[in-house]
């Protein structure tokens, strides 16, 4: 009896392992993450890019006024004499000093359509700036989601080393009671130093995600810093209806205002073309000193004469008004994109939160049952060795199908919150067998993992495929 029960100790120890990690972890929403909130307030304050954007807006305010201004005056000084025998200033009627000043004058409204012109400028700017902000937030969320996922994974790679060694344990003490056979030790020893080589490639991720994040919040790029939640205890965004996410996405799209101010812009410039066809002045002042004689002065009025505006002013209003309906033409294609994009997220996030909730509860828990199942029926000698490490890799592989099933929701959340143009990237949430690294180890080693292709459902390039690859 005592002998049965220490050739089962190390799979009842095994089986604990494999139960270790709990089923539904607490949901901490997102922005609840301190060290996230930091991280967005950092970037906001340094990032270089935003600026830029701000410095921008202040050169477009600064060419408002110029738009509106007086033309400036001209100062003509001159002089005429008789003769090439001296001067004959005071001497003649018709010899003078000249001092004339002229003050070139717009026709009444072109200097306002100018500056509605240059003010519909400054708003595309702070569209801009908007779009700027929008997109270093989101990169800053996105990059912070691939920093927990990489930490993540290389928490359940740090599981699965423990399985291989608790299932190498089981596999010698079978081998040395005569019950199993050396090529499972051998088997279970083989796929602990493959996880080796994951590890290192892991670890590799995990620093590049740590600079990423220091190189947006413009921090030294090697400086570590903790994180103090993990991807699988963020809770899942919420689905919005479509009616409301359409409003919400028209409202903030920050292209969507620039479409719609350009085709603004573009009438206010076909005004200004109509009003070029009418004719400028010009107001001239002078006065003329004769020595001791009474001085002369003069004043007039000129102006420009349109007579070649068939070919100027009128094809000027024609070519405003072309480029007045392809602004129009834009703003429509913005908003239609706009659209598609926000109908894509809301299509692929149900399909998230739907297998989201299938893996935490179904797929999950009938993984770790047949994990169980499998361990005590290769205690009595009815399944191999490879059942086992298909049963244990099982759960695993479901675990990391959590994870980044979350993580793809929390990127479509993310986009969402950007109101990205960007397409969503497909994810179903469901993965291939080879998608944890030795998952495959009961059915053909690495050539197992090669092609899985995990989902990732997320607008942005993630991590989700960095256990196969290695």
């Amino acid at each position: 009896m005592m002998k049965a029960l220490l050739r089962a100790a190390p799979a009842l120890l095994l089986a604990a392992t494999v139960q270790a990690q709990p089923l539904a972890p607490p949901a901490v929403p997102a922005d609840a993450d301190p060290v996230l909130a930091g991280l967005i307030r950092e970037s906001l304050a340094r990032r270089p890019e935003l600026r830029q954007a701000d410095a921008l807006v202040d050169a477009e305010r600064e060419r408002v006024p110029q738009a509106g201004a007086f033309q400036d005056p001209i100062l003509t000084l001159g002089i005429q004499n008789d003769g090439f025998n001296g001067l004959q200033i005071g001497k003649m009627d018709t010899s003078y000093y000249q001092v004339m000043v002229t003050q070139p004058l717009t026709w009444p409204g072109k200097r306002g359509f100018r500056s509605d012109v240059a003010s519909t400028g400054v708003r595309i700017a702070e569209a801009t700036v908007m779009r700027a902000r929008l997109t270093a937030e989101a990169d800053v969320r996105r990059t912070y989601l691939d920093l927990l996922l990489a930490r993540d994974r290389l928490a359940l790679l740090t599981r699965l080393e423990a399985l291989w060694t608790k299932a190498e344990g089981l596999a010698r003490s079978r081998y040395e009671n005569g019950e199993g056979a050396q090529s499972d030790v051998l088997r279970a020893q083989l796929e602990r130093n493959r996880l080796r080589q994951r590890r290192w490639a892991l670890e590799a991720e995990e620093r590049t995600r740590v600079q990423a994040v220091n190189r947006l919040r413009a921090h030294p790029l090697d400086e570590p810093f903790p994180t103090s939640v993990s991807v699988a205890t963020q809770a899942l965004p919420g689905l919005p209806a479509q009616e409301a996410a359409l409003a919400d996405a028209e409202r903030r799209s920050p292209e969507l205002l620039v479409a719609r101010l350009q085709a603004e812009r573009a009438t206010q410039q076909v005004a200004v073309a109509r009003r070029d066809r009418y004719p400028d002045l010009a107001l001239t002042a002078a006065i003329m000193p004769r020595g001791s004689l009474e001085p002369m002065w003069a004043a007039g009025i000129s102006m420009t004469l349109p007579i070649f505006s068939g070919s100027k002013q009128s094809r000027a209003v024609a070519e405003g008004e072309a480029r007045a309906a392809a602004s129009d033409g834009g703003a429509e294609a913005v908003l239609q994109v706009l659209r598609l994009r926000v109908q894509e997220r809301l299509a692929q996030l149900a399909n998230l939160l739907e297998s989201a909730a299938l893996y935490r509860e179904g797929l999950i828990v009938q993984s770790q049952a047949t994990a169980d199942s499998t361990l005590g029926q290769y205690r009595v000698g009815r399944v191999t060795f490879a059942s086992v490490l298909e049963a244990i890799a099982g759960v695993i592989n479901d675990e990391d199908g959590l994870l980044q099933t979350v993580a793809a929701a929390q990127r479509l959340s993310i986009a969402a919150g950007e109101v990205s143009l960007e397409p969503a990237g497909g994810g179903a949430g469901g993965l291939s067998s080879g998608s944890i690294p030795g998952a495959g180890a009961a059915s053909g080693g690495p050539s197992a993992t090669a092609g899985a292709a995990p989902a990732t459902g997320g607008d942005a390039g993630s991590s989700s495929s960095s256990m196969n690859k290695m």
